[in-house]
């Protein structure tokens, strides 16, 4: 199989290019060859002009070239300055590492960076997600870095966080150093590329300049056709009545004062604030992975107070988690297999797994959810995000949910799989299942969302019917301001 085929690319000095395609189209292959992860089979790379081959890591590193990879690669229990010239310590003469020198130069760093220099000594697990990309990338300066390749710099940084780190984007591209910027959210690579390349299926798809990109040209780009409807949501919720209500319900580690909220059969509500508002902090209470203090909880009519998930299963809620990789799936295990655990109940027979039924159980699902895998047996860690997340959503739809939770999810998805996801949300809610959607993705809350609820710092801000729906109104609320 080829993973990119005859593909050409380039970087100026003192430019940012964004590399963009849906999961599968060579990006991040490329990347590790520039990175010198991988070896060229064919085909030539120049620096200054200079034809360089790169055999191992080293070799680019000396060539001042760096990758950040999207799961950061730092020592947790080490400081900040440890982490920057890990691998690269100052030494002296007789071998002994110069910590105060390795110190000085980490706070200079920092500086660059915009990190406090007060943390040089910190243990990272101390630091914000951030602060954490920060230290990559002063890491990367510390190797004296011509080029930064940042893979999905943002995907758990807040917006606060995301801004701080733009303007060090700023800074780098000011100072002359090449940044290379993978990311499946559009509208941040409108906001910090000088110029866009799009793979798709391991090709050049086409390359847009500063004045060109938007969103509907990279979009045709990437998926080679018009995306006219991004988000399916038909929104014609017909009057079904209240499916799940709660009613001043507190939670342990929450706030004081209840939430109350409601969710229609075949609404989609969505739920927008901050990072640290407590919208999964919510959710989980509901699902019985918090313990839930106060308030009442009810389901087509039926109270539910879950103390673990399987009582919450049991009662008709599914939630599909924010960390797929780390609190949805079993990475090393098969598709078959993380499709049909939580569903075991109806699988087996005296205790023991009927195969059978797991495979038809399977083939429903790869063929409804359009999960592209060759087998059953592949294990799950080697899709594509998106497919990644197909089988989050099968393993819980199998159970036929009343209400089904989703915390953020297109969350490192592509263009292509999020509009299969959204159709199946669309789907789902016209068959009446009641969909919860945590969001972050501004556009995705207003985009599929038939109500969306507000919180702010733990409490309920506001709601807002669709005839309401604006970006300024969700953020007056999620910020603690009023309608």
């Amino acid at each position: 199989m080829i993973a990119l085929d005859n593909v050409d690319a380039r970087l100026e000095r003192g430019e940012v290019l964004a590399v963009v395609g849906e999961n599968g189209a060579g990006k991040s292959t490329l990347m590790k060859i520039f990175a010198g992860v991988y070896t060229l089979d064919s085909g030539s790379m120049l620096i200054d002009g200079r034809v360089v081959r790169f055999n191992g890591v080293a070799d680019a590193l000396r060539e001042g070239i760096s990758l950040i990879h999207q799961e950061l690669n730092l020592a947790e229990n080490l400081s900040v300055a440890a982490n920057i010239f890990l691998g690269h310590e100052r030494r002296g003469l007789l071998g002994w590492m110069h910590r105060g020198h390795m110190a000085a130069e980490a706070g200079a760093l920092m500086h660059r960076v915009g990190l406090d220099e007060a943390l040089v000594d910190t243990p990272v697990e101390q630091l914000a997600p951030g602060q954490k990309q920060l230290v990559e990338i002063a890491r990367a300066l510390s190797l004296n870095a011509r080029v930064i390749i940042m893979d999905e710099p943002t995907s758990s940084l807040t917006q606060g966080e995301t801004d701080r780190l733009y303007q060090v984007i700023d800074s780098l591209r000011d100072a002359g150093v090449g940044i290379v910027y993978i990311s499946h959210r559009l509208a941040e690579v409108k906001r910090v590329a000088d110029r866009v390349t799009v793979l798709r299926d391991g090709h050049n798809a086409g390359e847009l300049d500063k004045a060109d990109i938007n969103h509907d040209a990279l979009i045709r780009l990437m998926v080679g056709r018009d995306l006219k409807q991004v988000y399916p949501r038909k929104h014609t919720v017909a009057e079904r009545g209240t499916l799940f209500q709660m009613e001043n319900v507190r939670y342990e580690g929450g706030p004081a004062d209840g939430i109350s909220f409601t969710v229609g059969a075949g609404e989609v509500v969505g739920m927008a604030g901050l990072v640290g508002a407590g919208r999964t902090e919510l959710a989980e209470a509901v699902f019985g992975i918090r313990r839930v203090t106060g308030g009442t909880i009810t389901l087509a009519g039926k109270p539910v107070r879950a103390r673990r998930p399987a009582q919450a299963m049991r009662a008709g809620v599914v939630m599909v988690p924010e960390d797929r990789r780390l609190h949805g799936l079993i990475l090393d295990e098969s598709i078959a297999f993380n499709l049909s655990l939580p569903n075991l109940d109806t699988l087996s027979l005296l205790r023991f797994v009927r195969r059978s039924r797991e495979q038809a159980l399977g083939r429903d699902m790869v063929s409804w959810l359009h999960i592209k895998t060759p087998s059953l047996a592949k294990p799950v860690g080697l899709l594509s995000g998106g497919n990644q997340q197909k089988v989050v959503l099968g393993k819980w739809l199998a159970r036929g949910p009343k209400l089904l939770i989703l915390d953020e999810p297109t969350r490192g998805v592509d263009v292509g799989a999020r509009g299969e996801i959204y159709s199946i949300i669309d789907q789902l809610a016209a068959s009446g299942v009641g969909i919860w959607m945590i969001s972050s993705d501004m556009e995705e809350v207003l985009g599929m969302s038939d109500r969306i609820v507000v919180l702010h710092e733990g409490q309920l801000a506001g709601q807002l019917q669709r005839d309401e729906f604006s970006e300024e109104r969700v953020m007056q609320l999620a910020t603690g301001g009023h309608r």
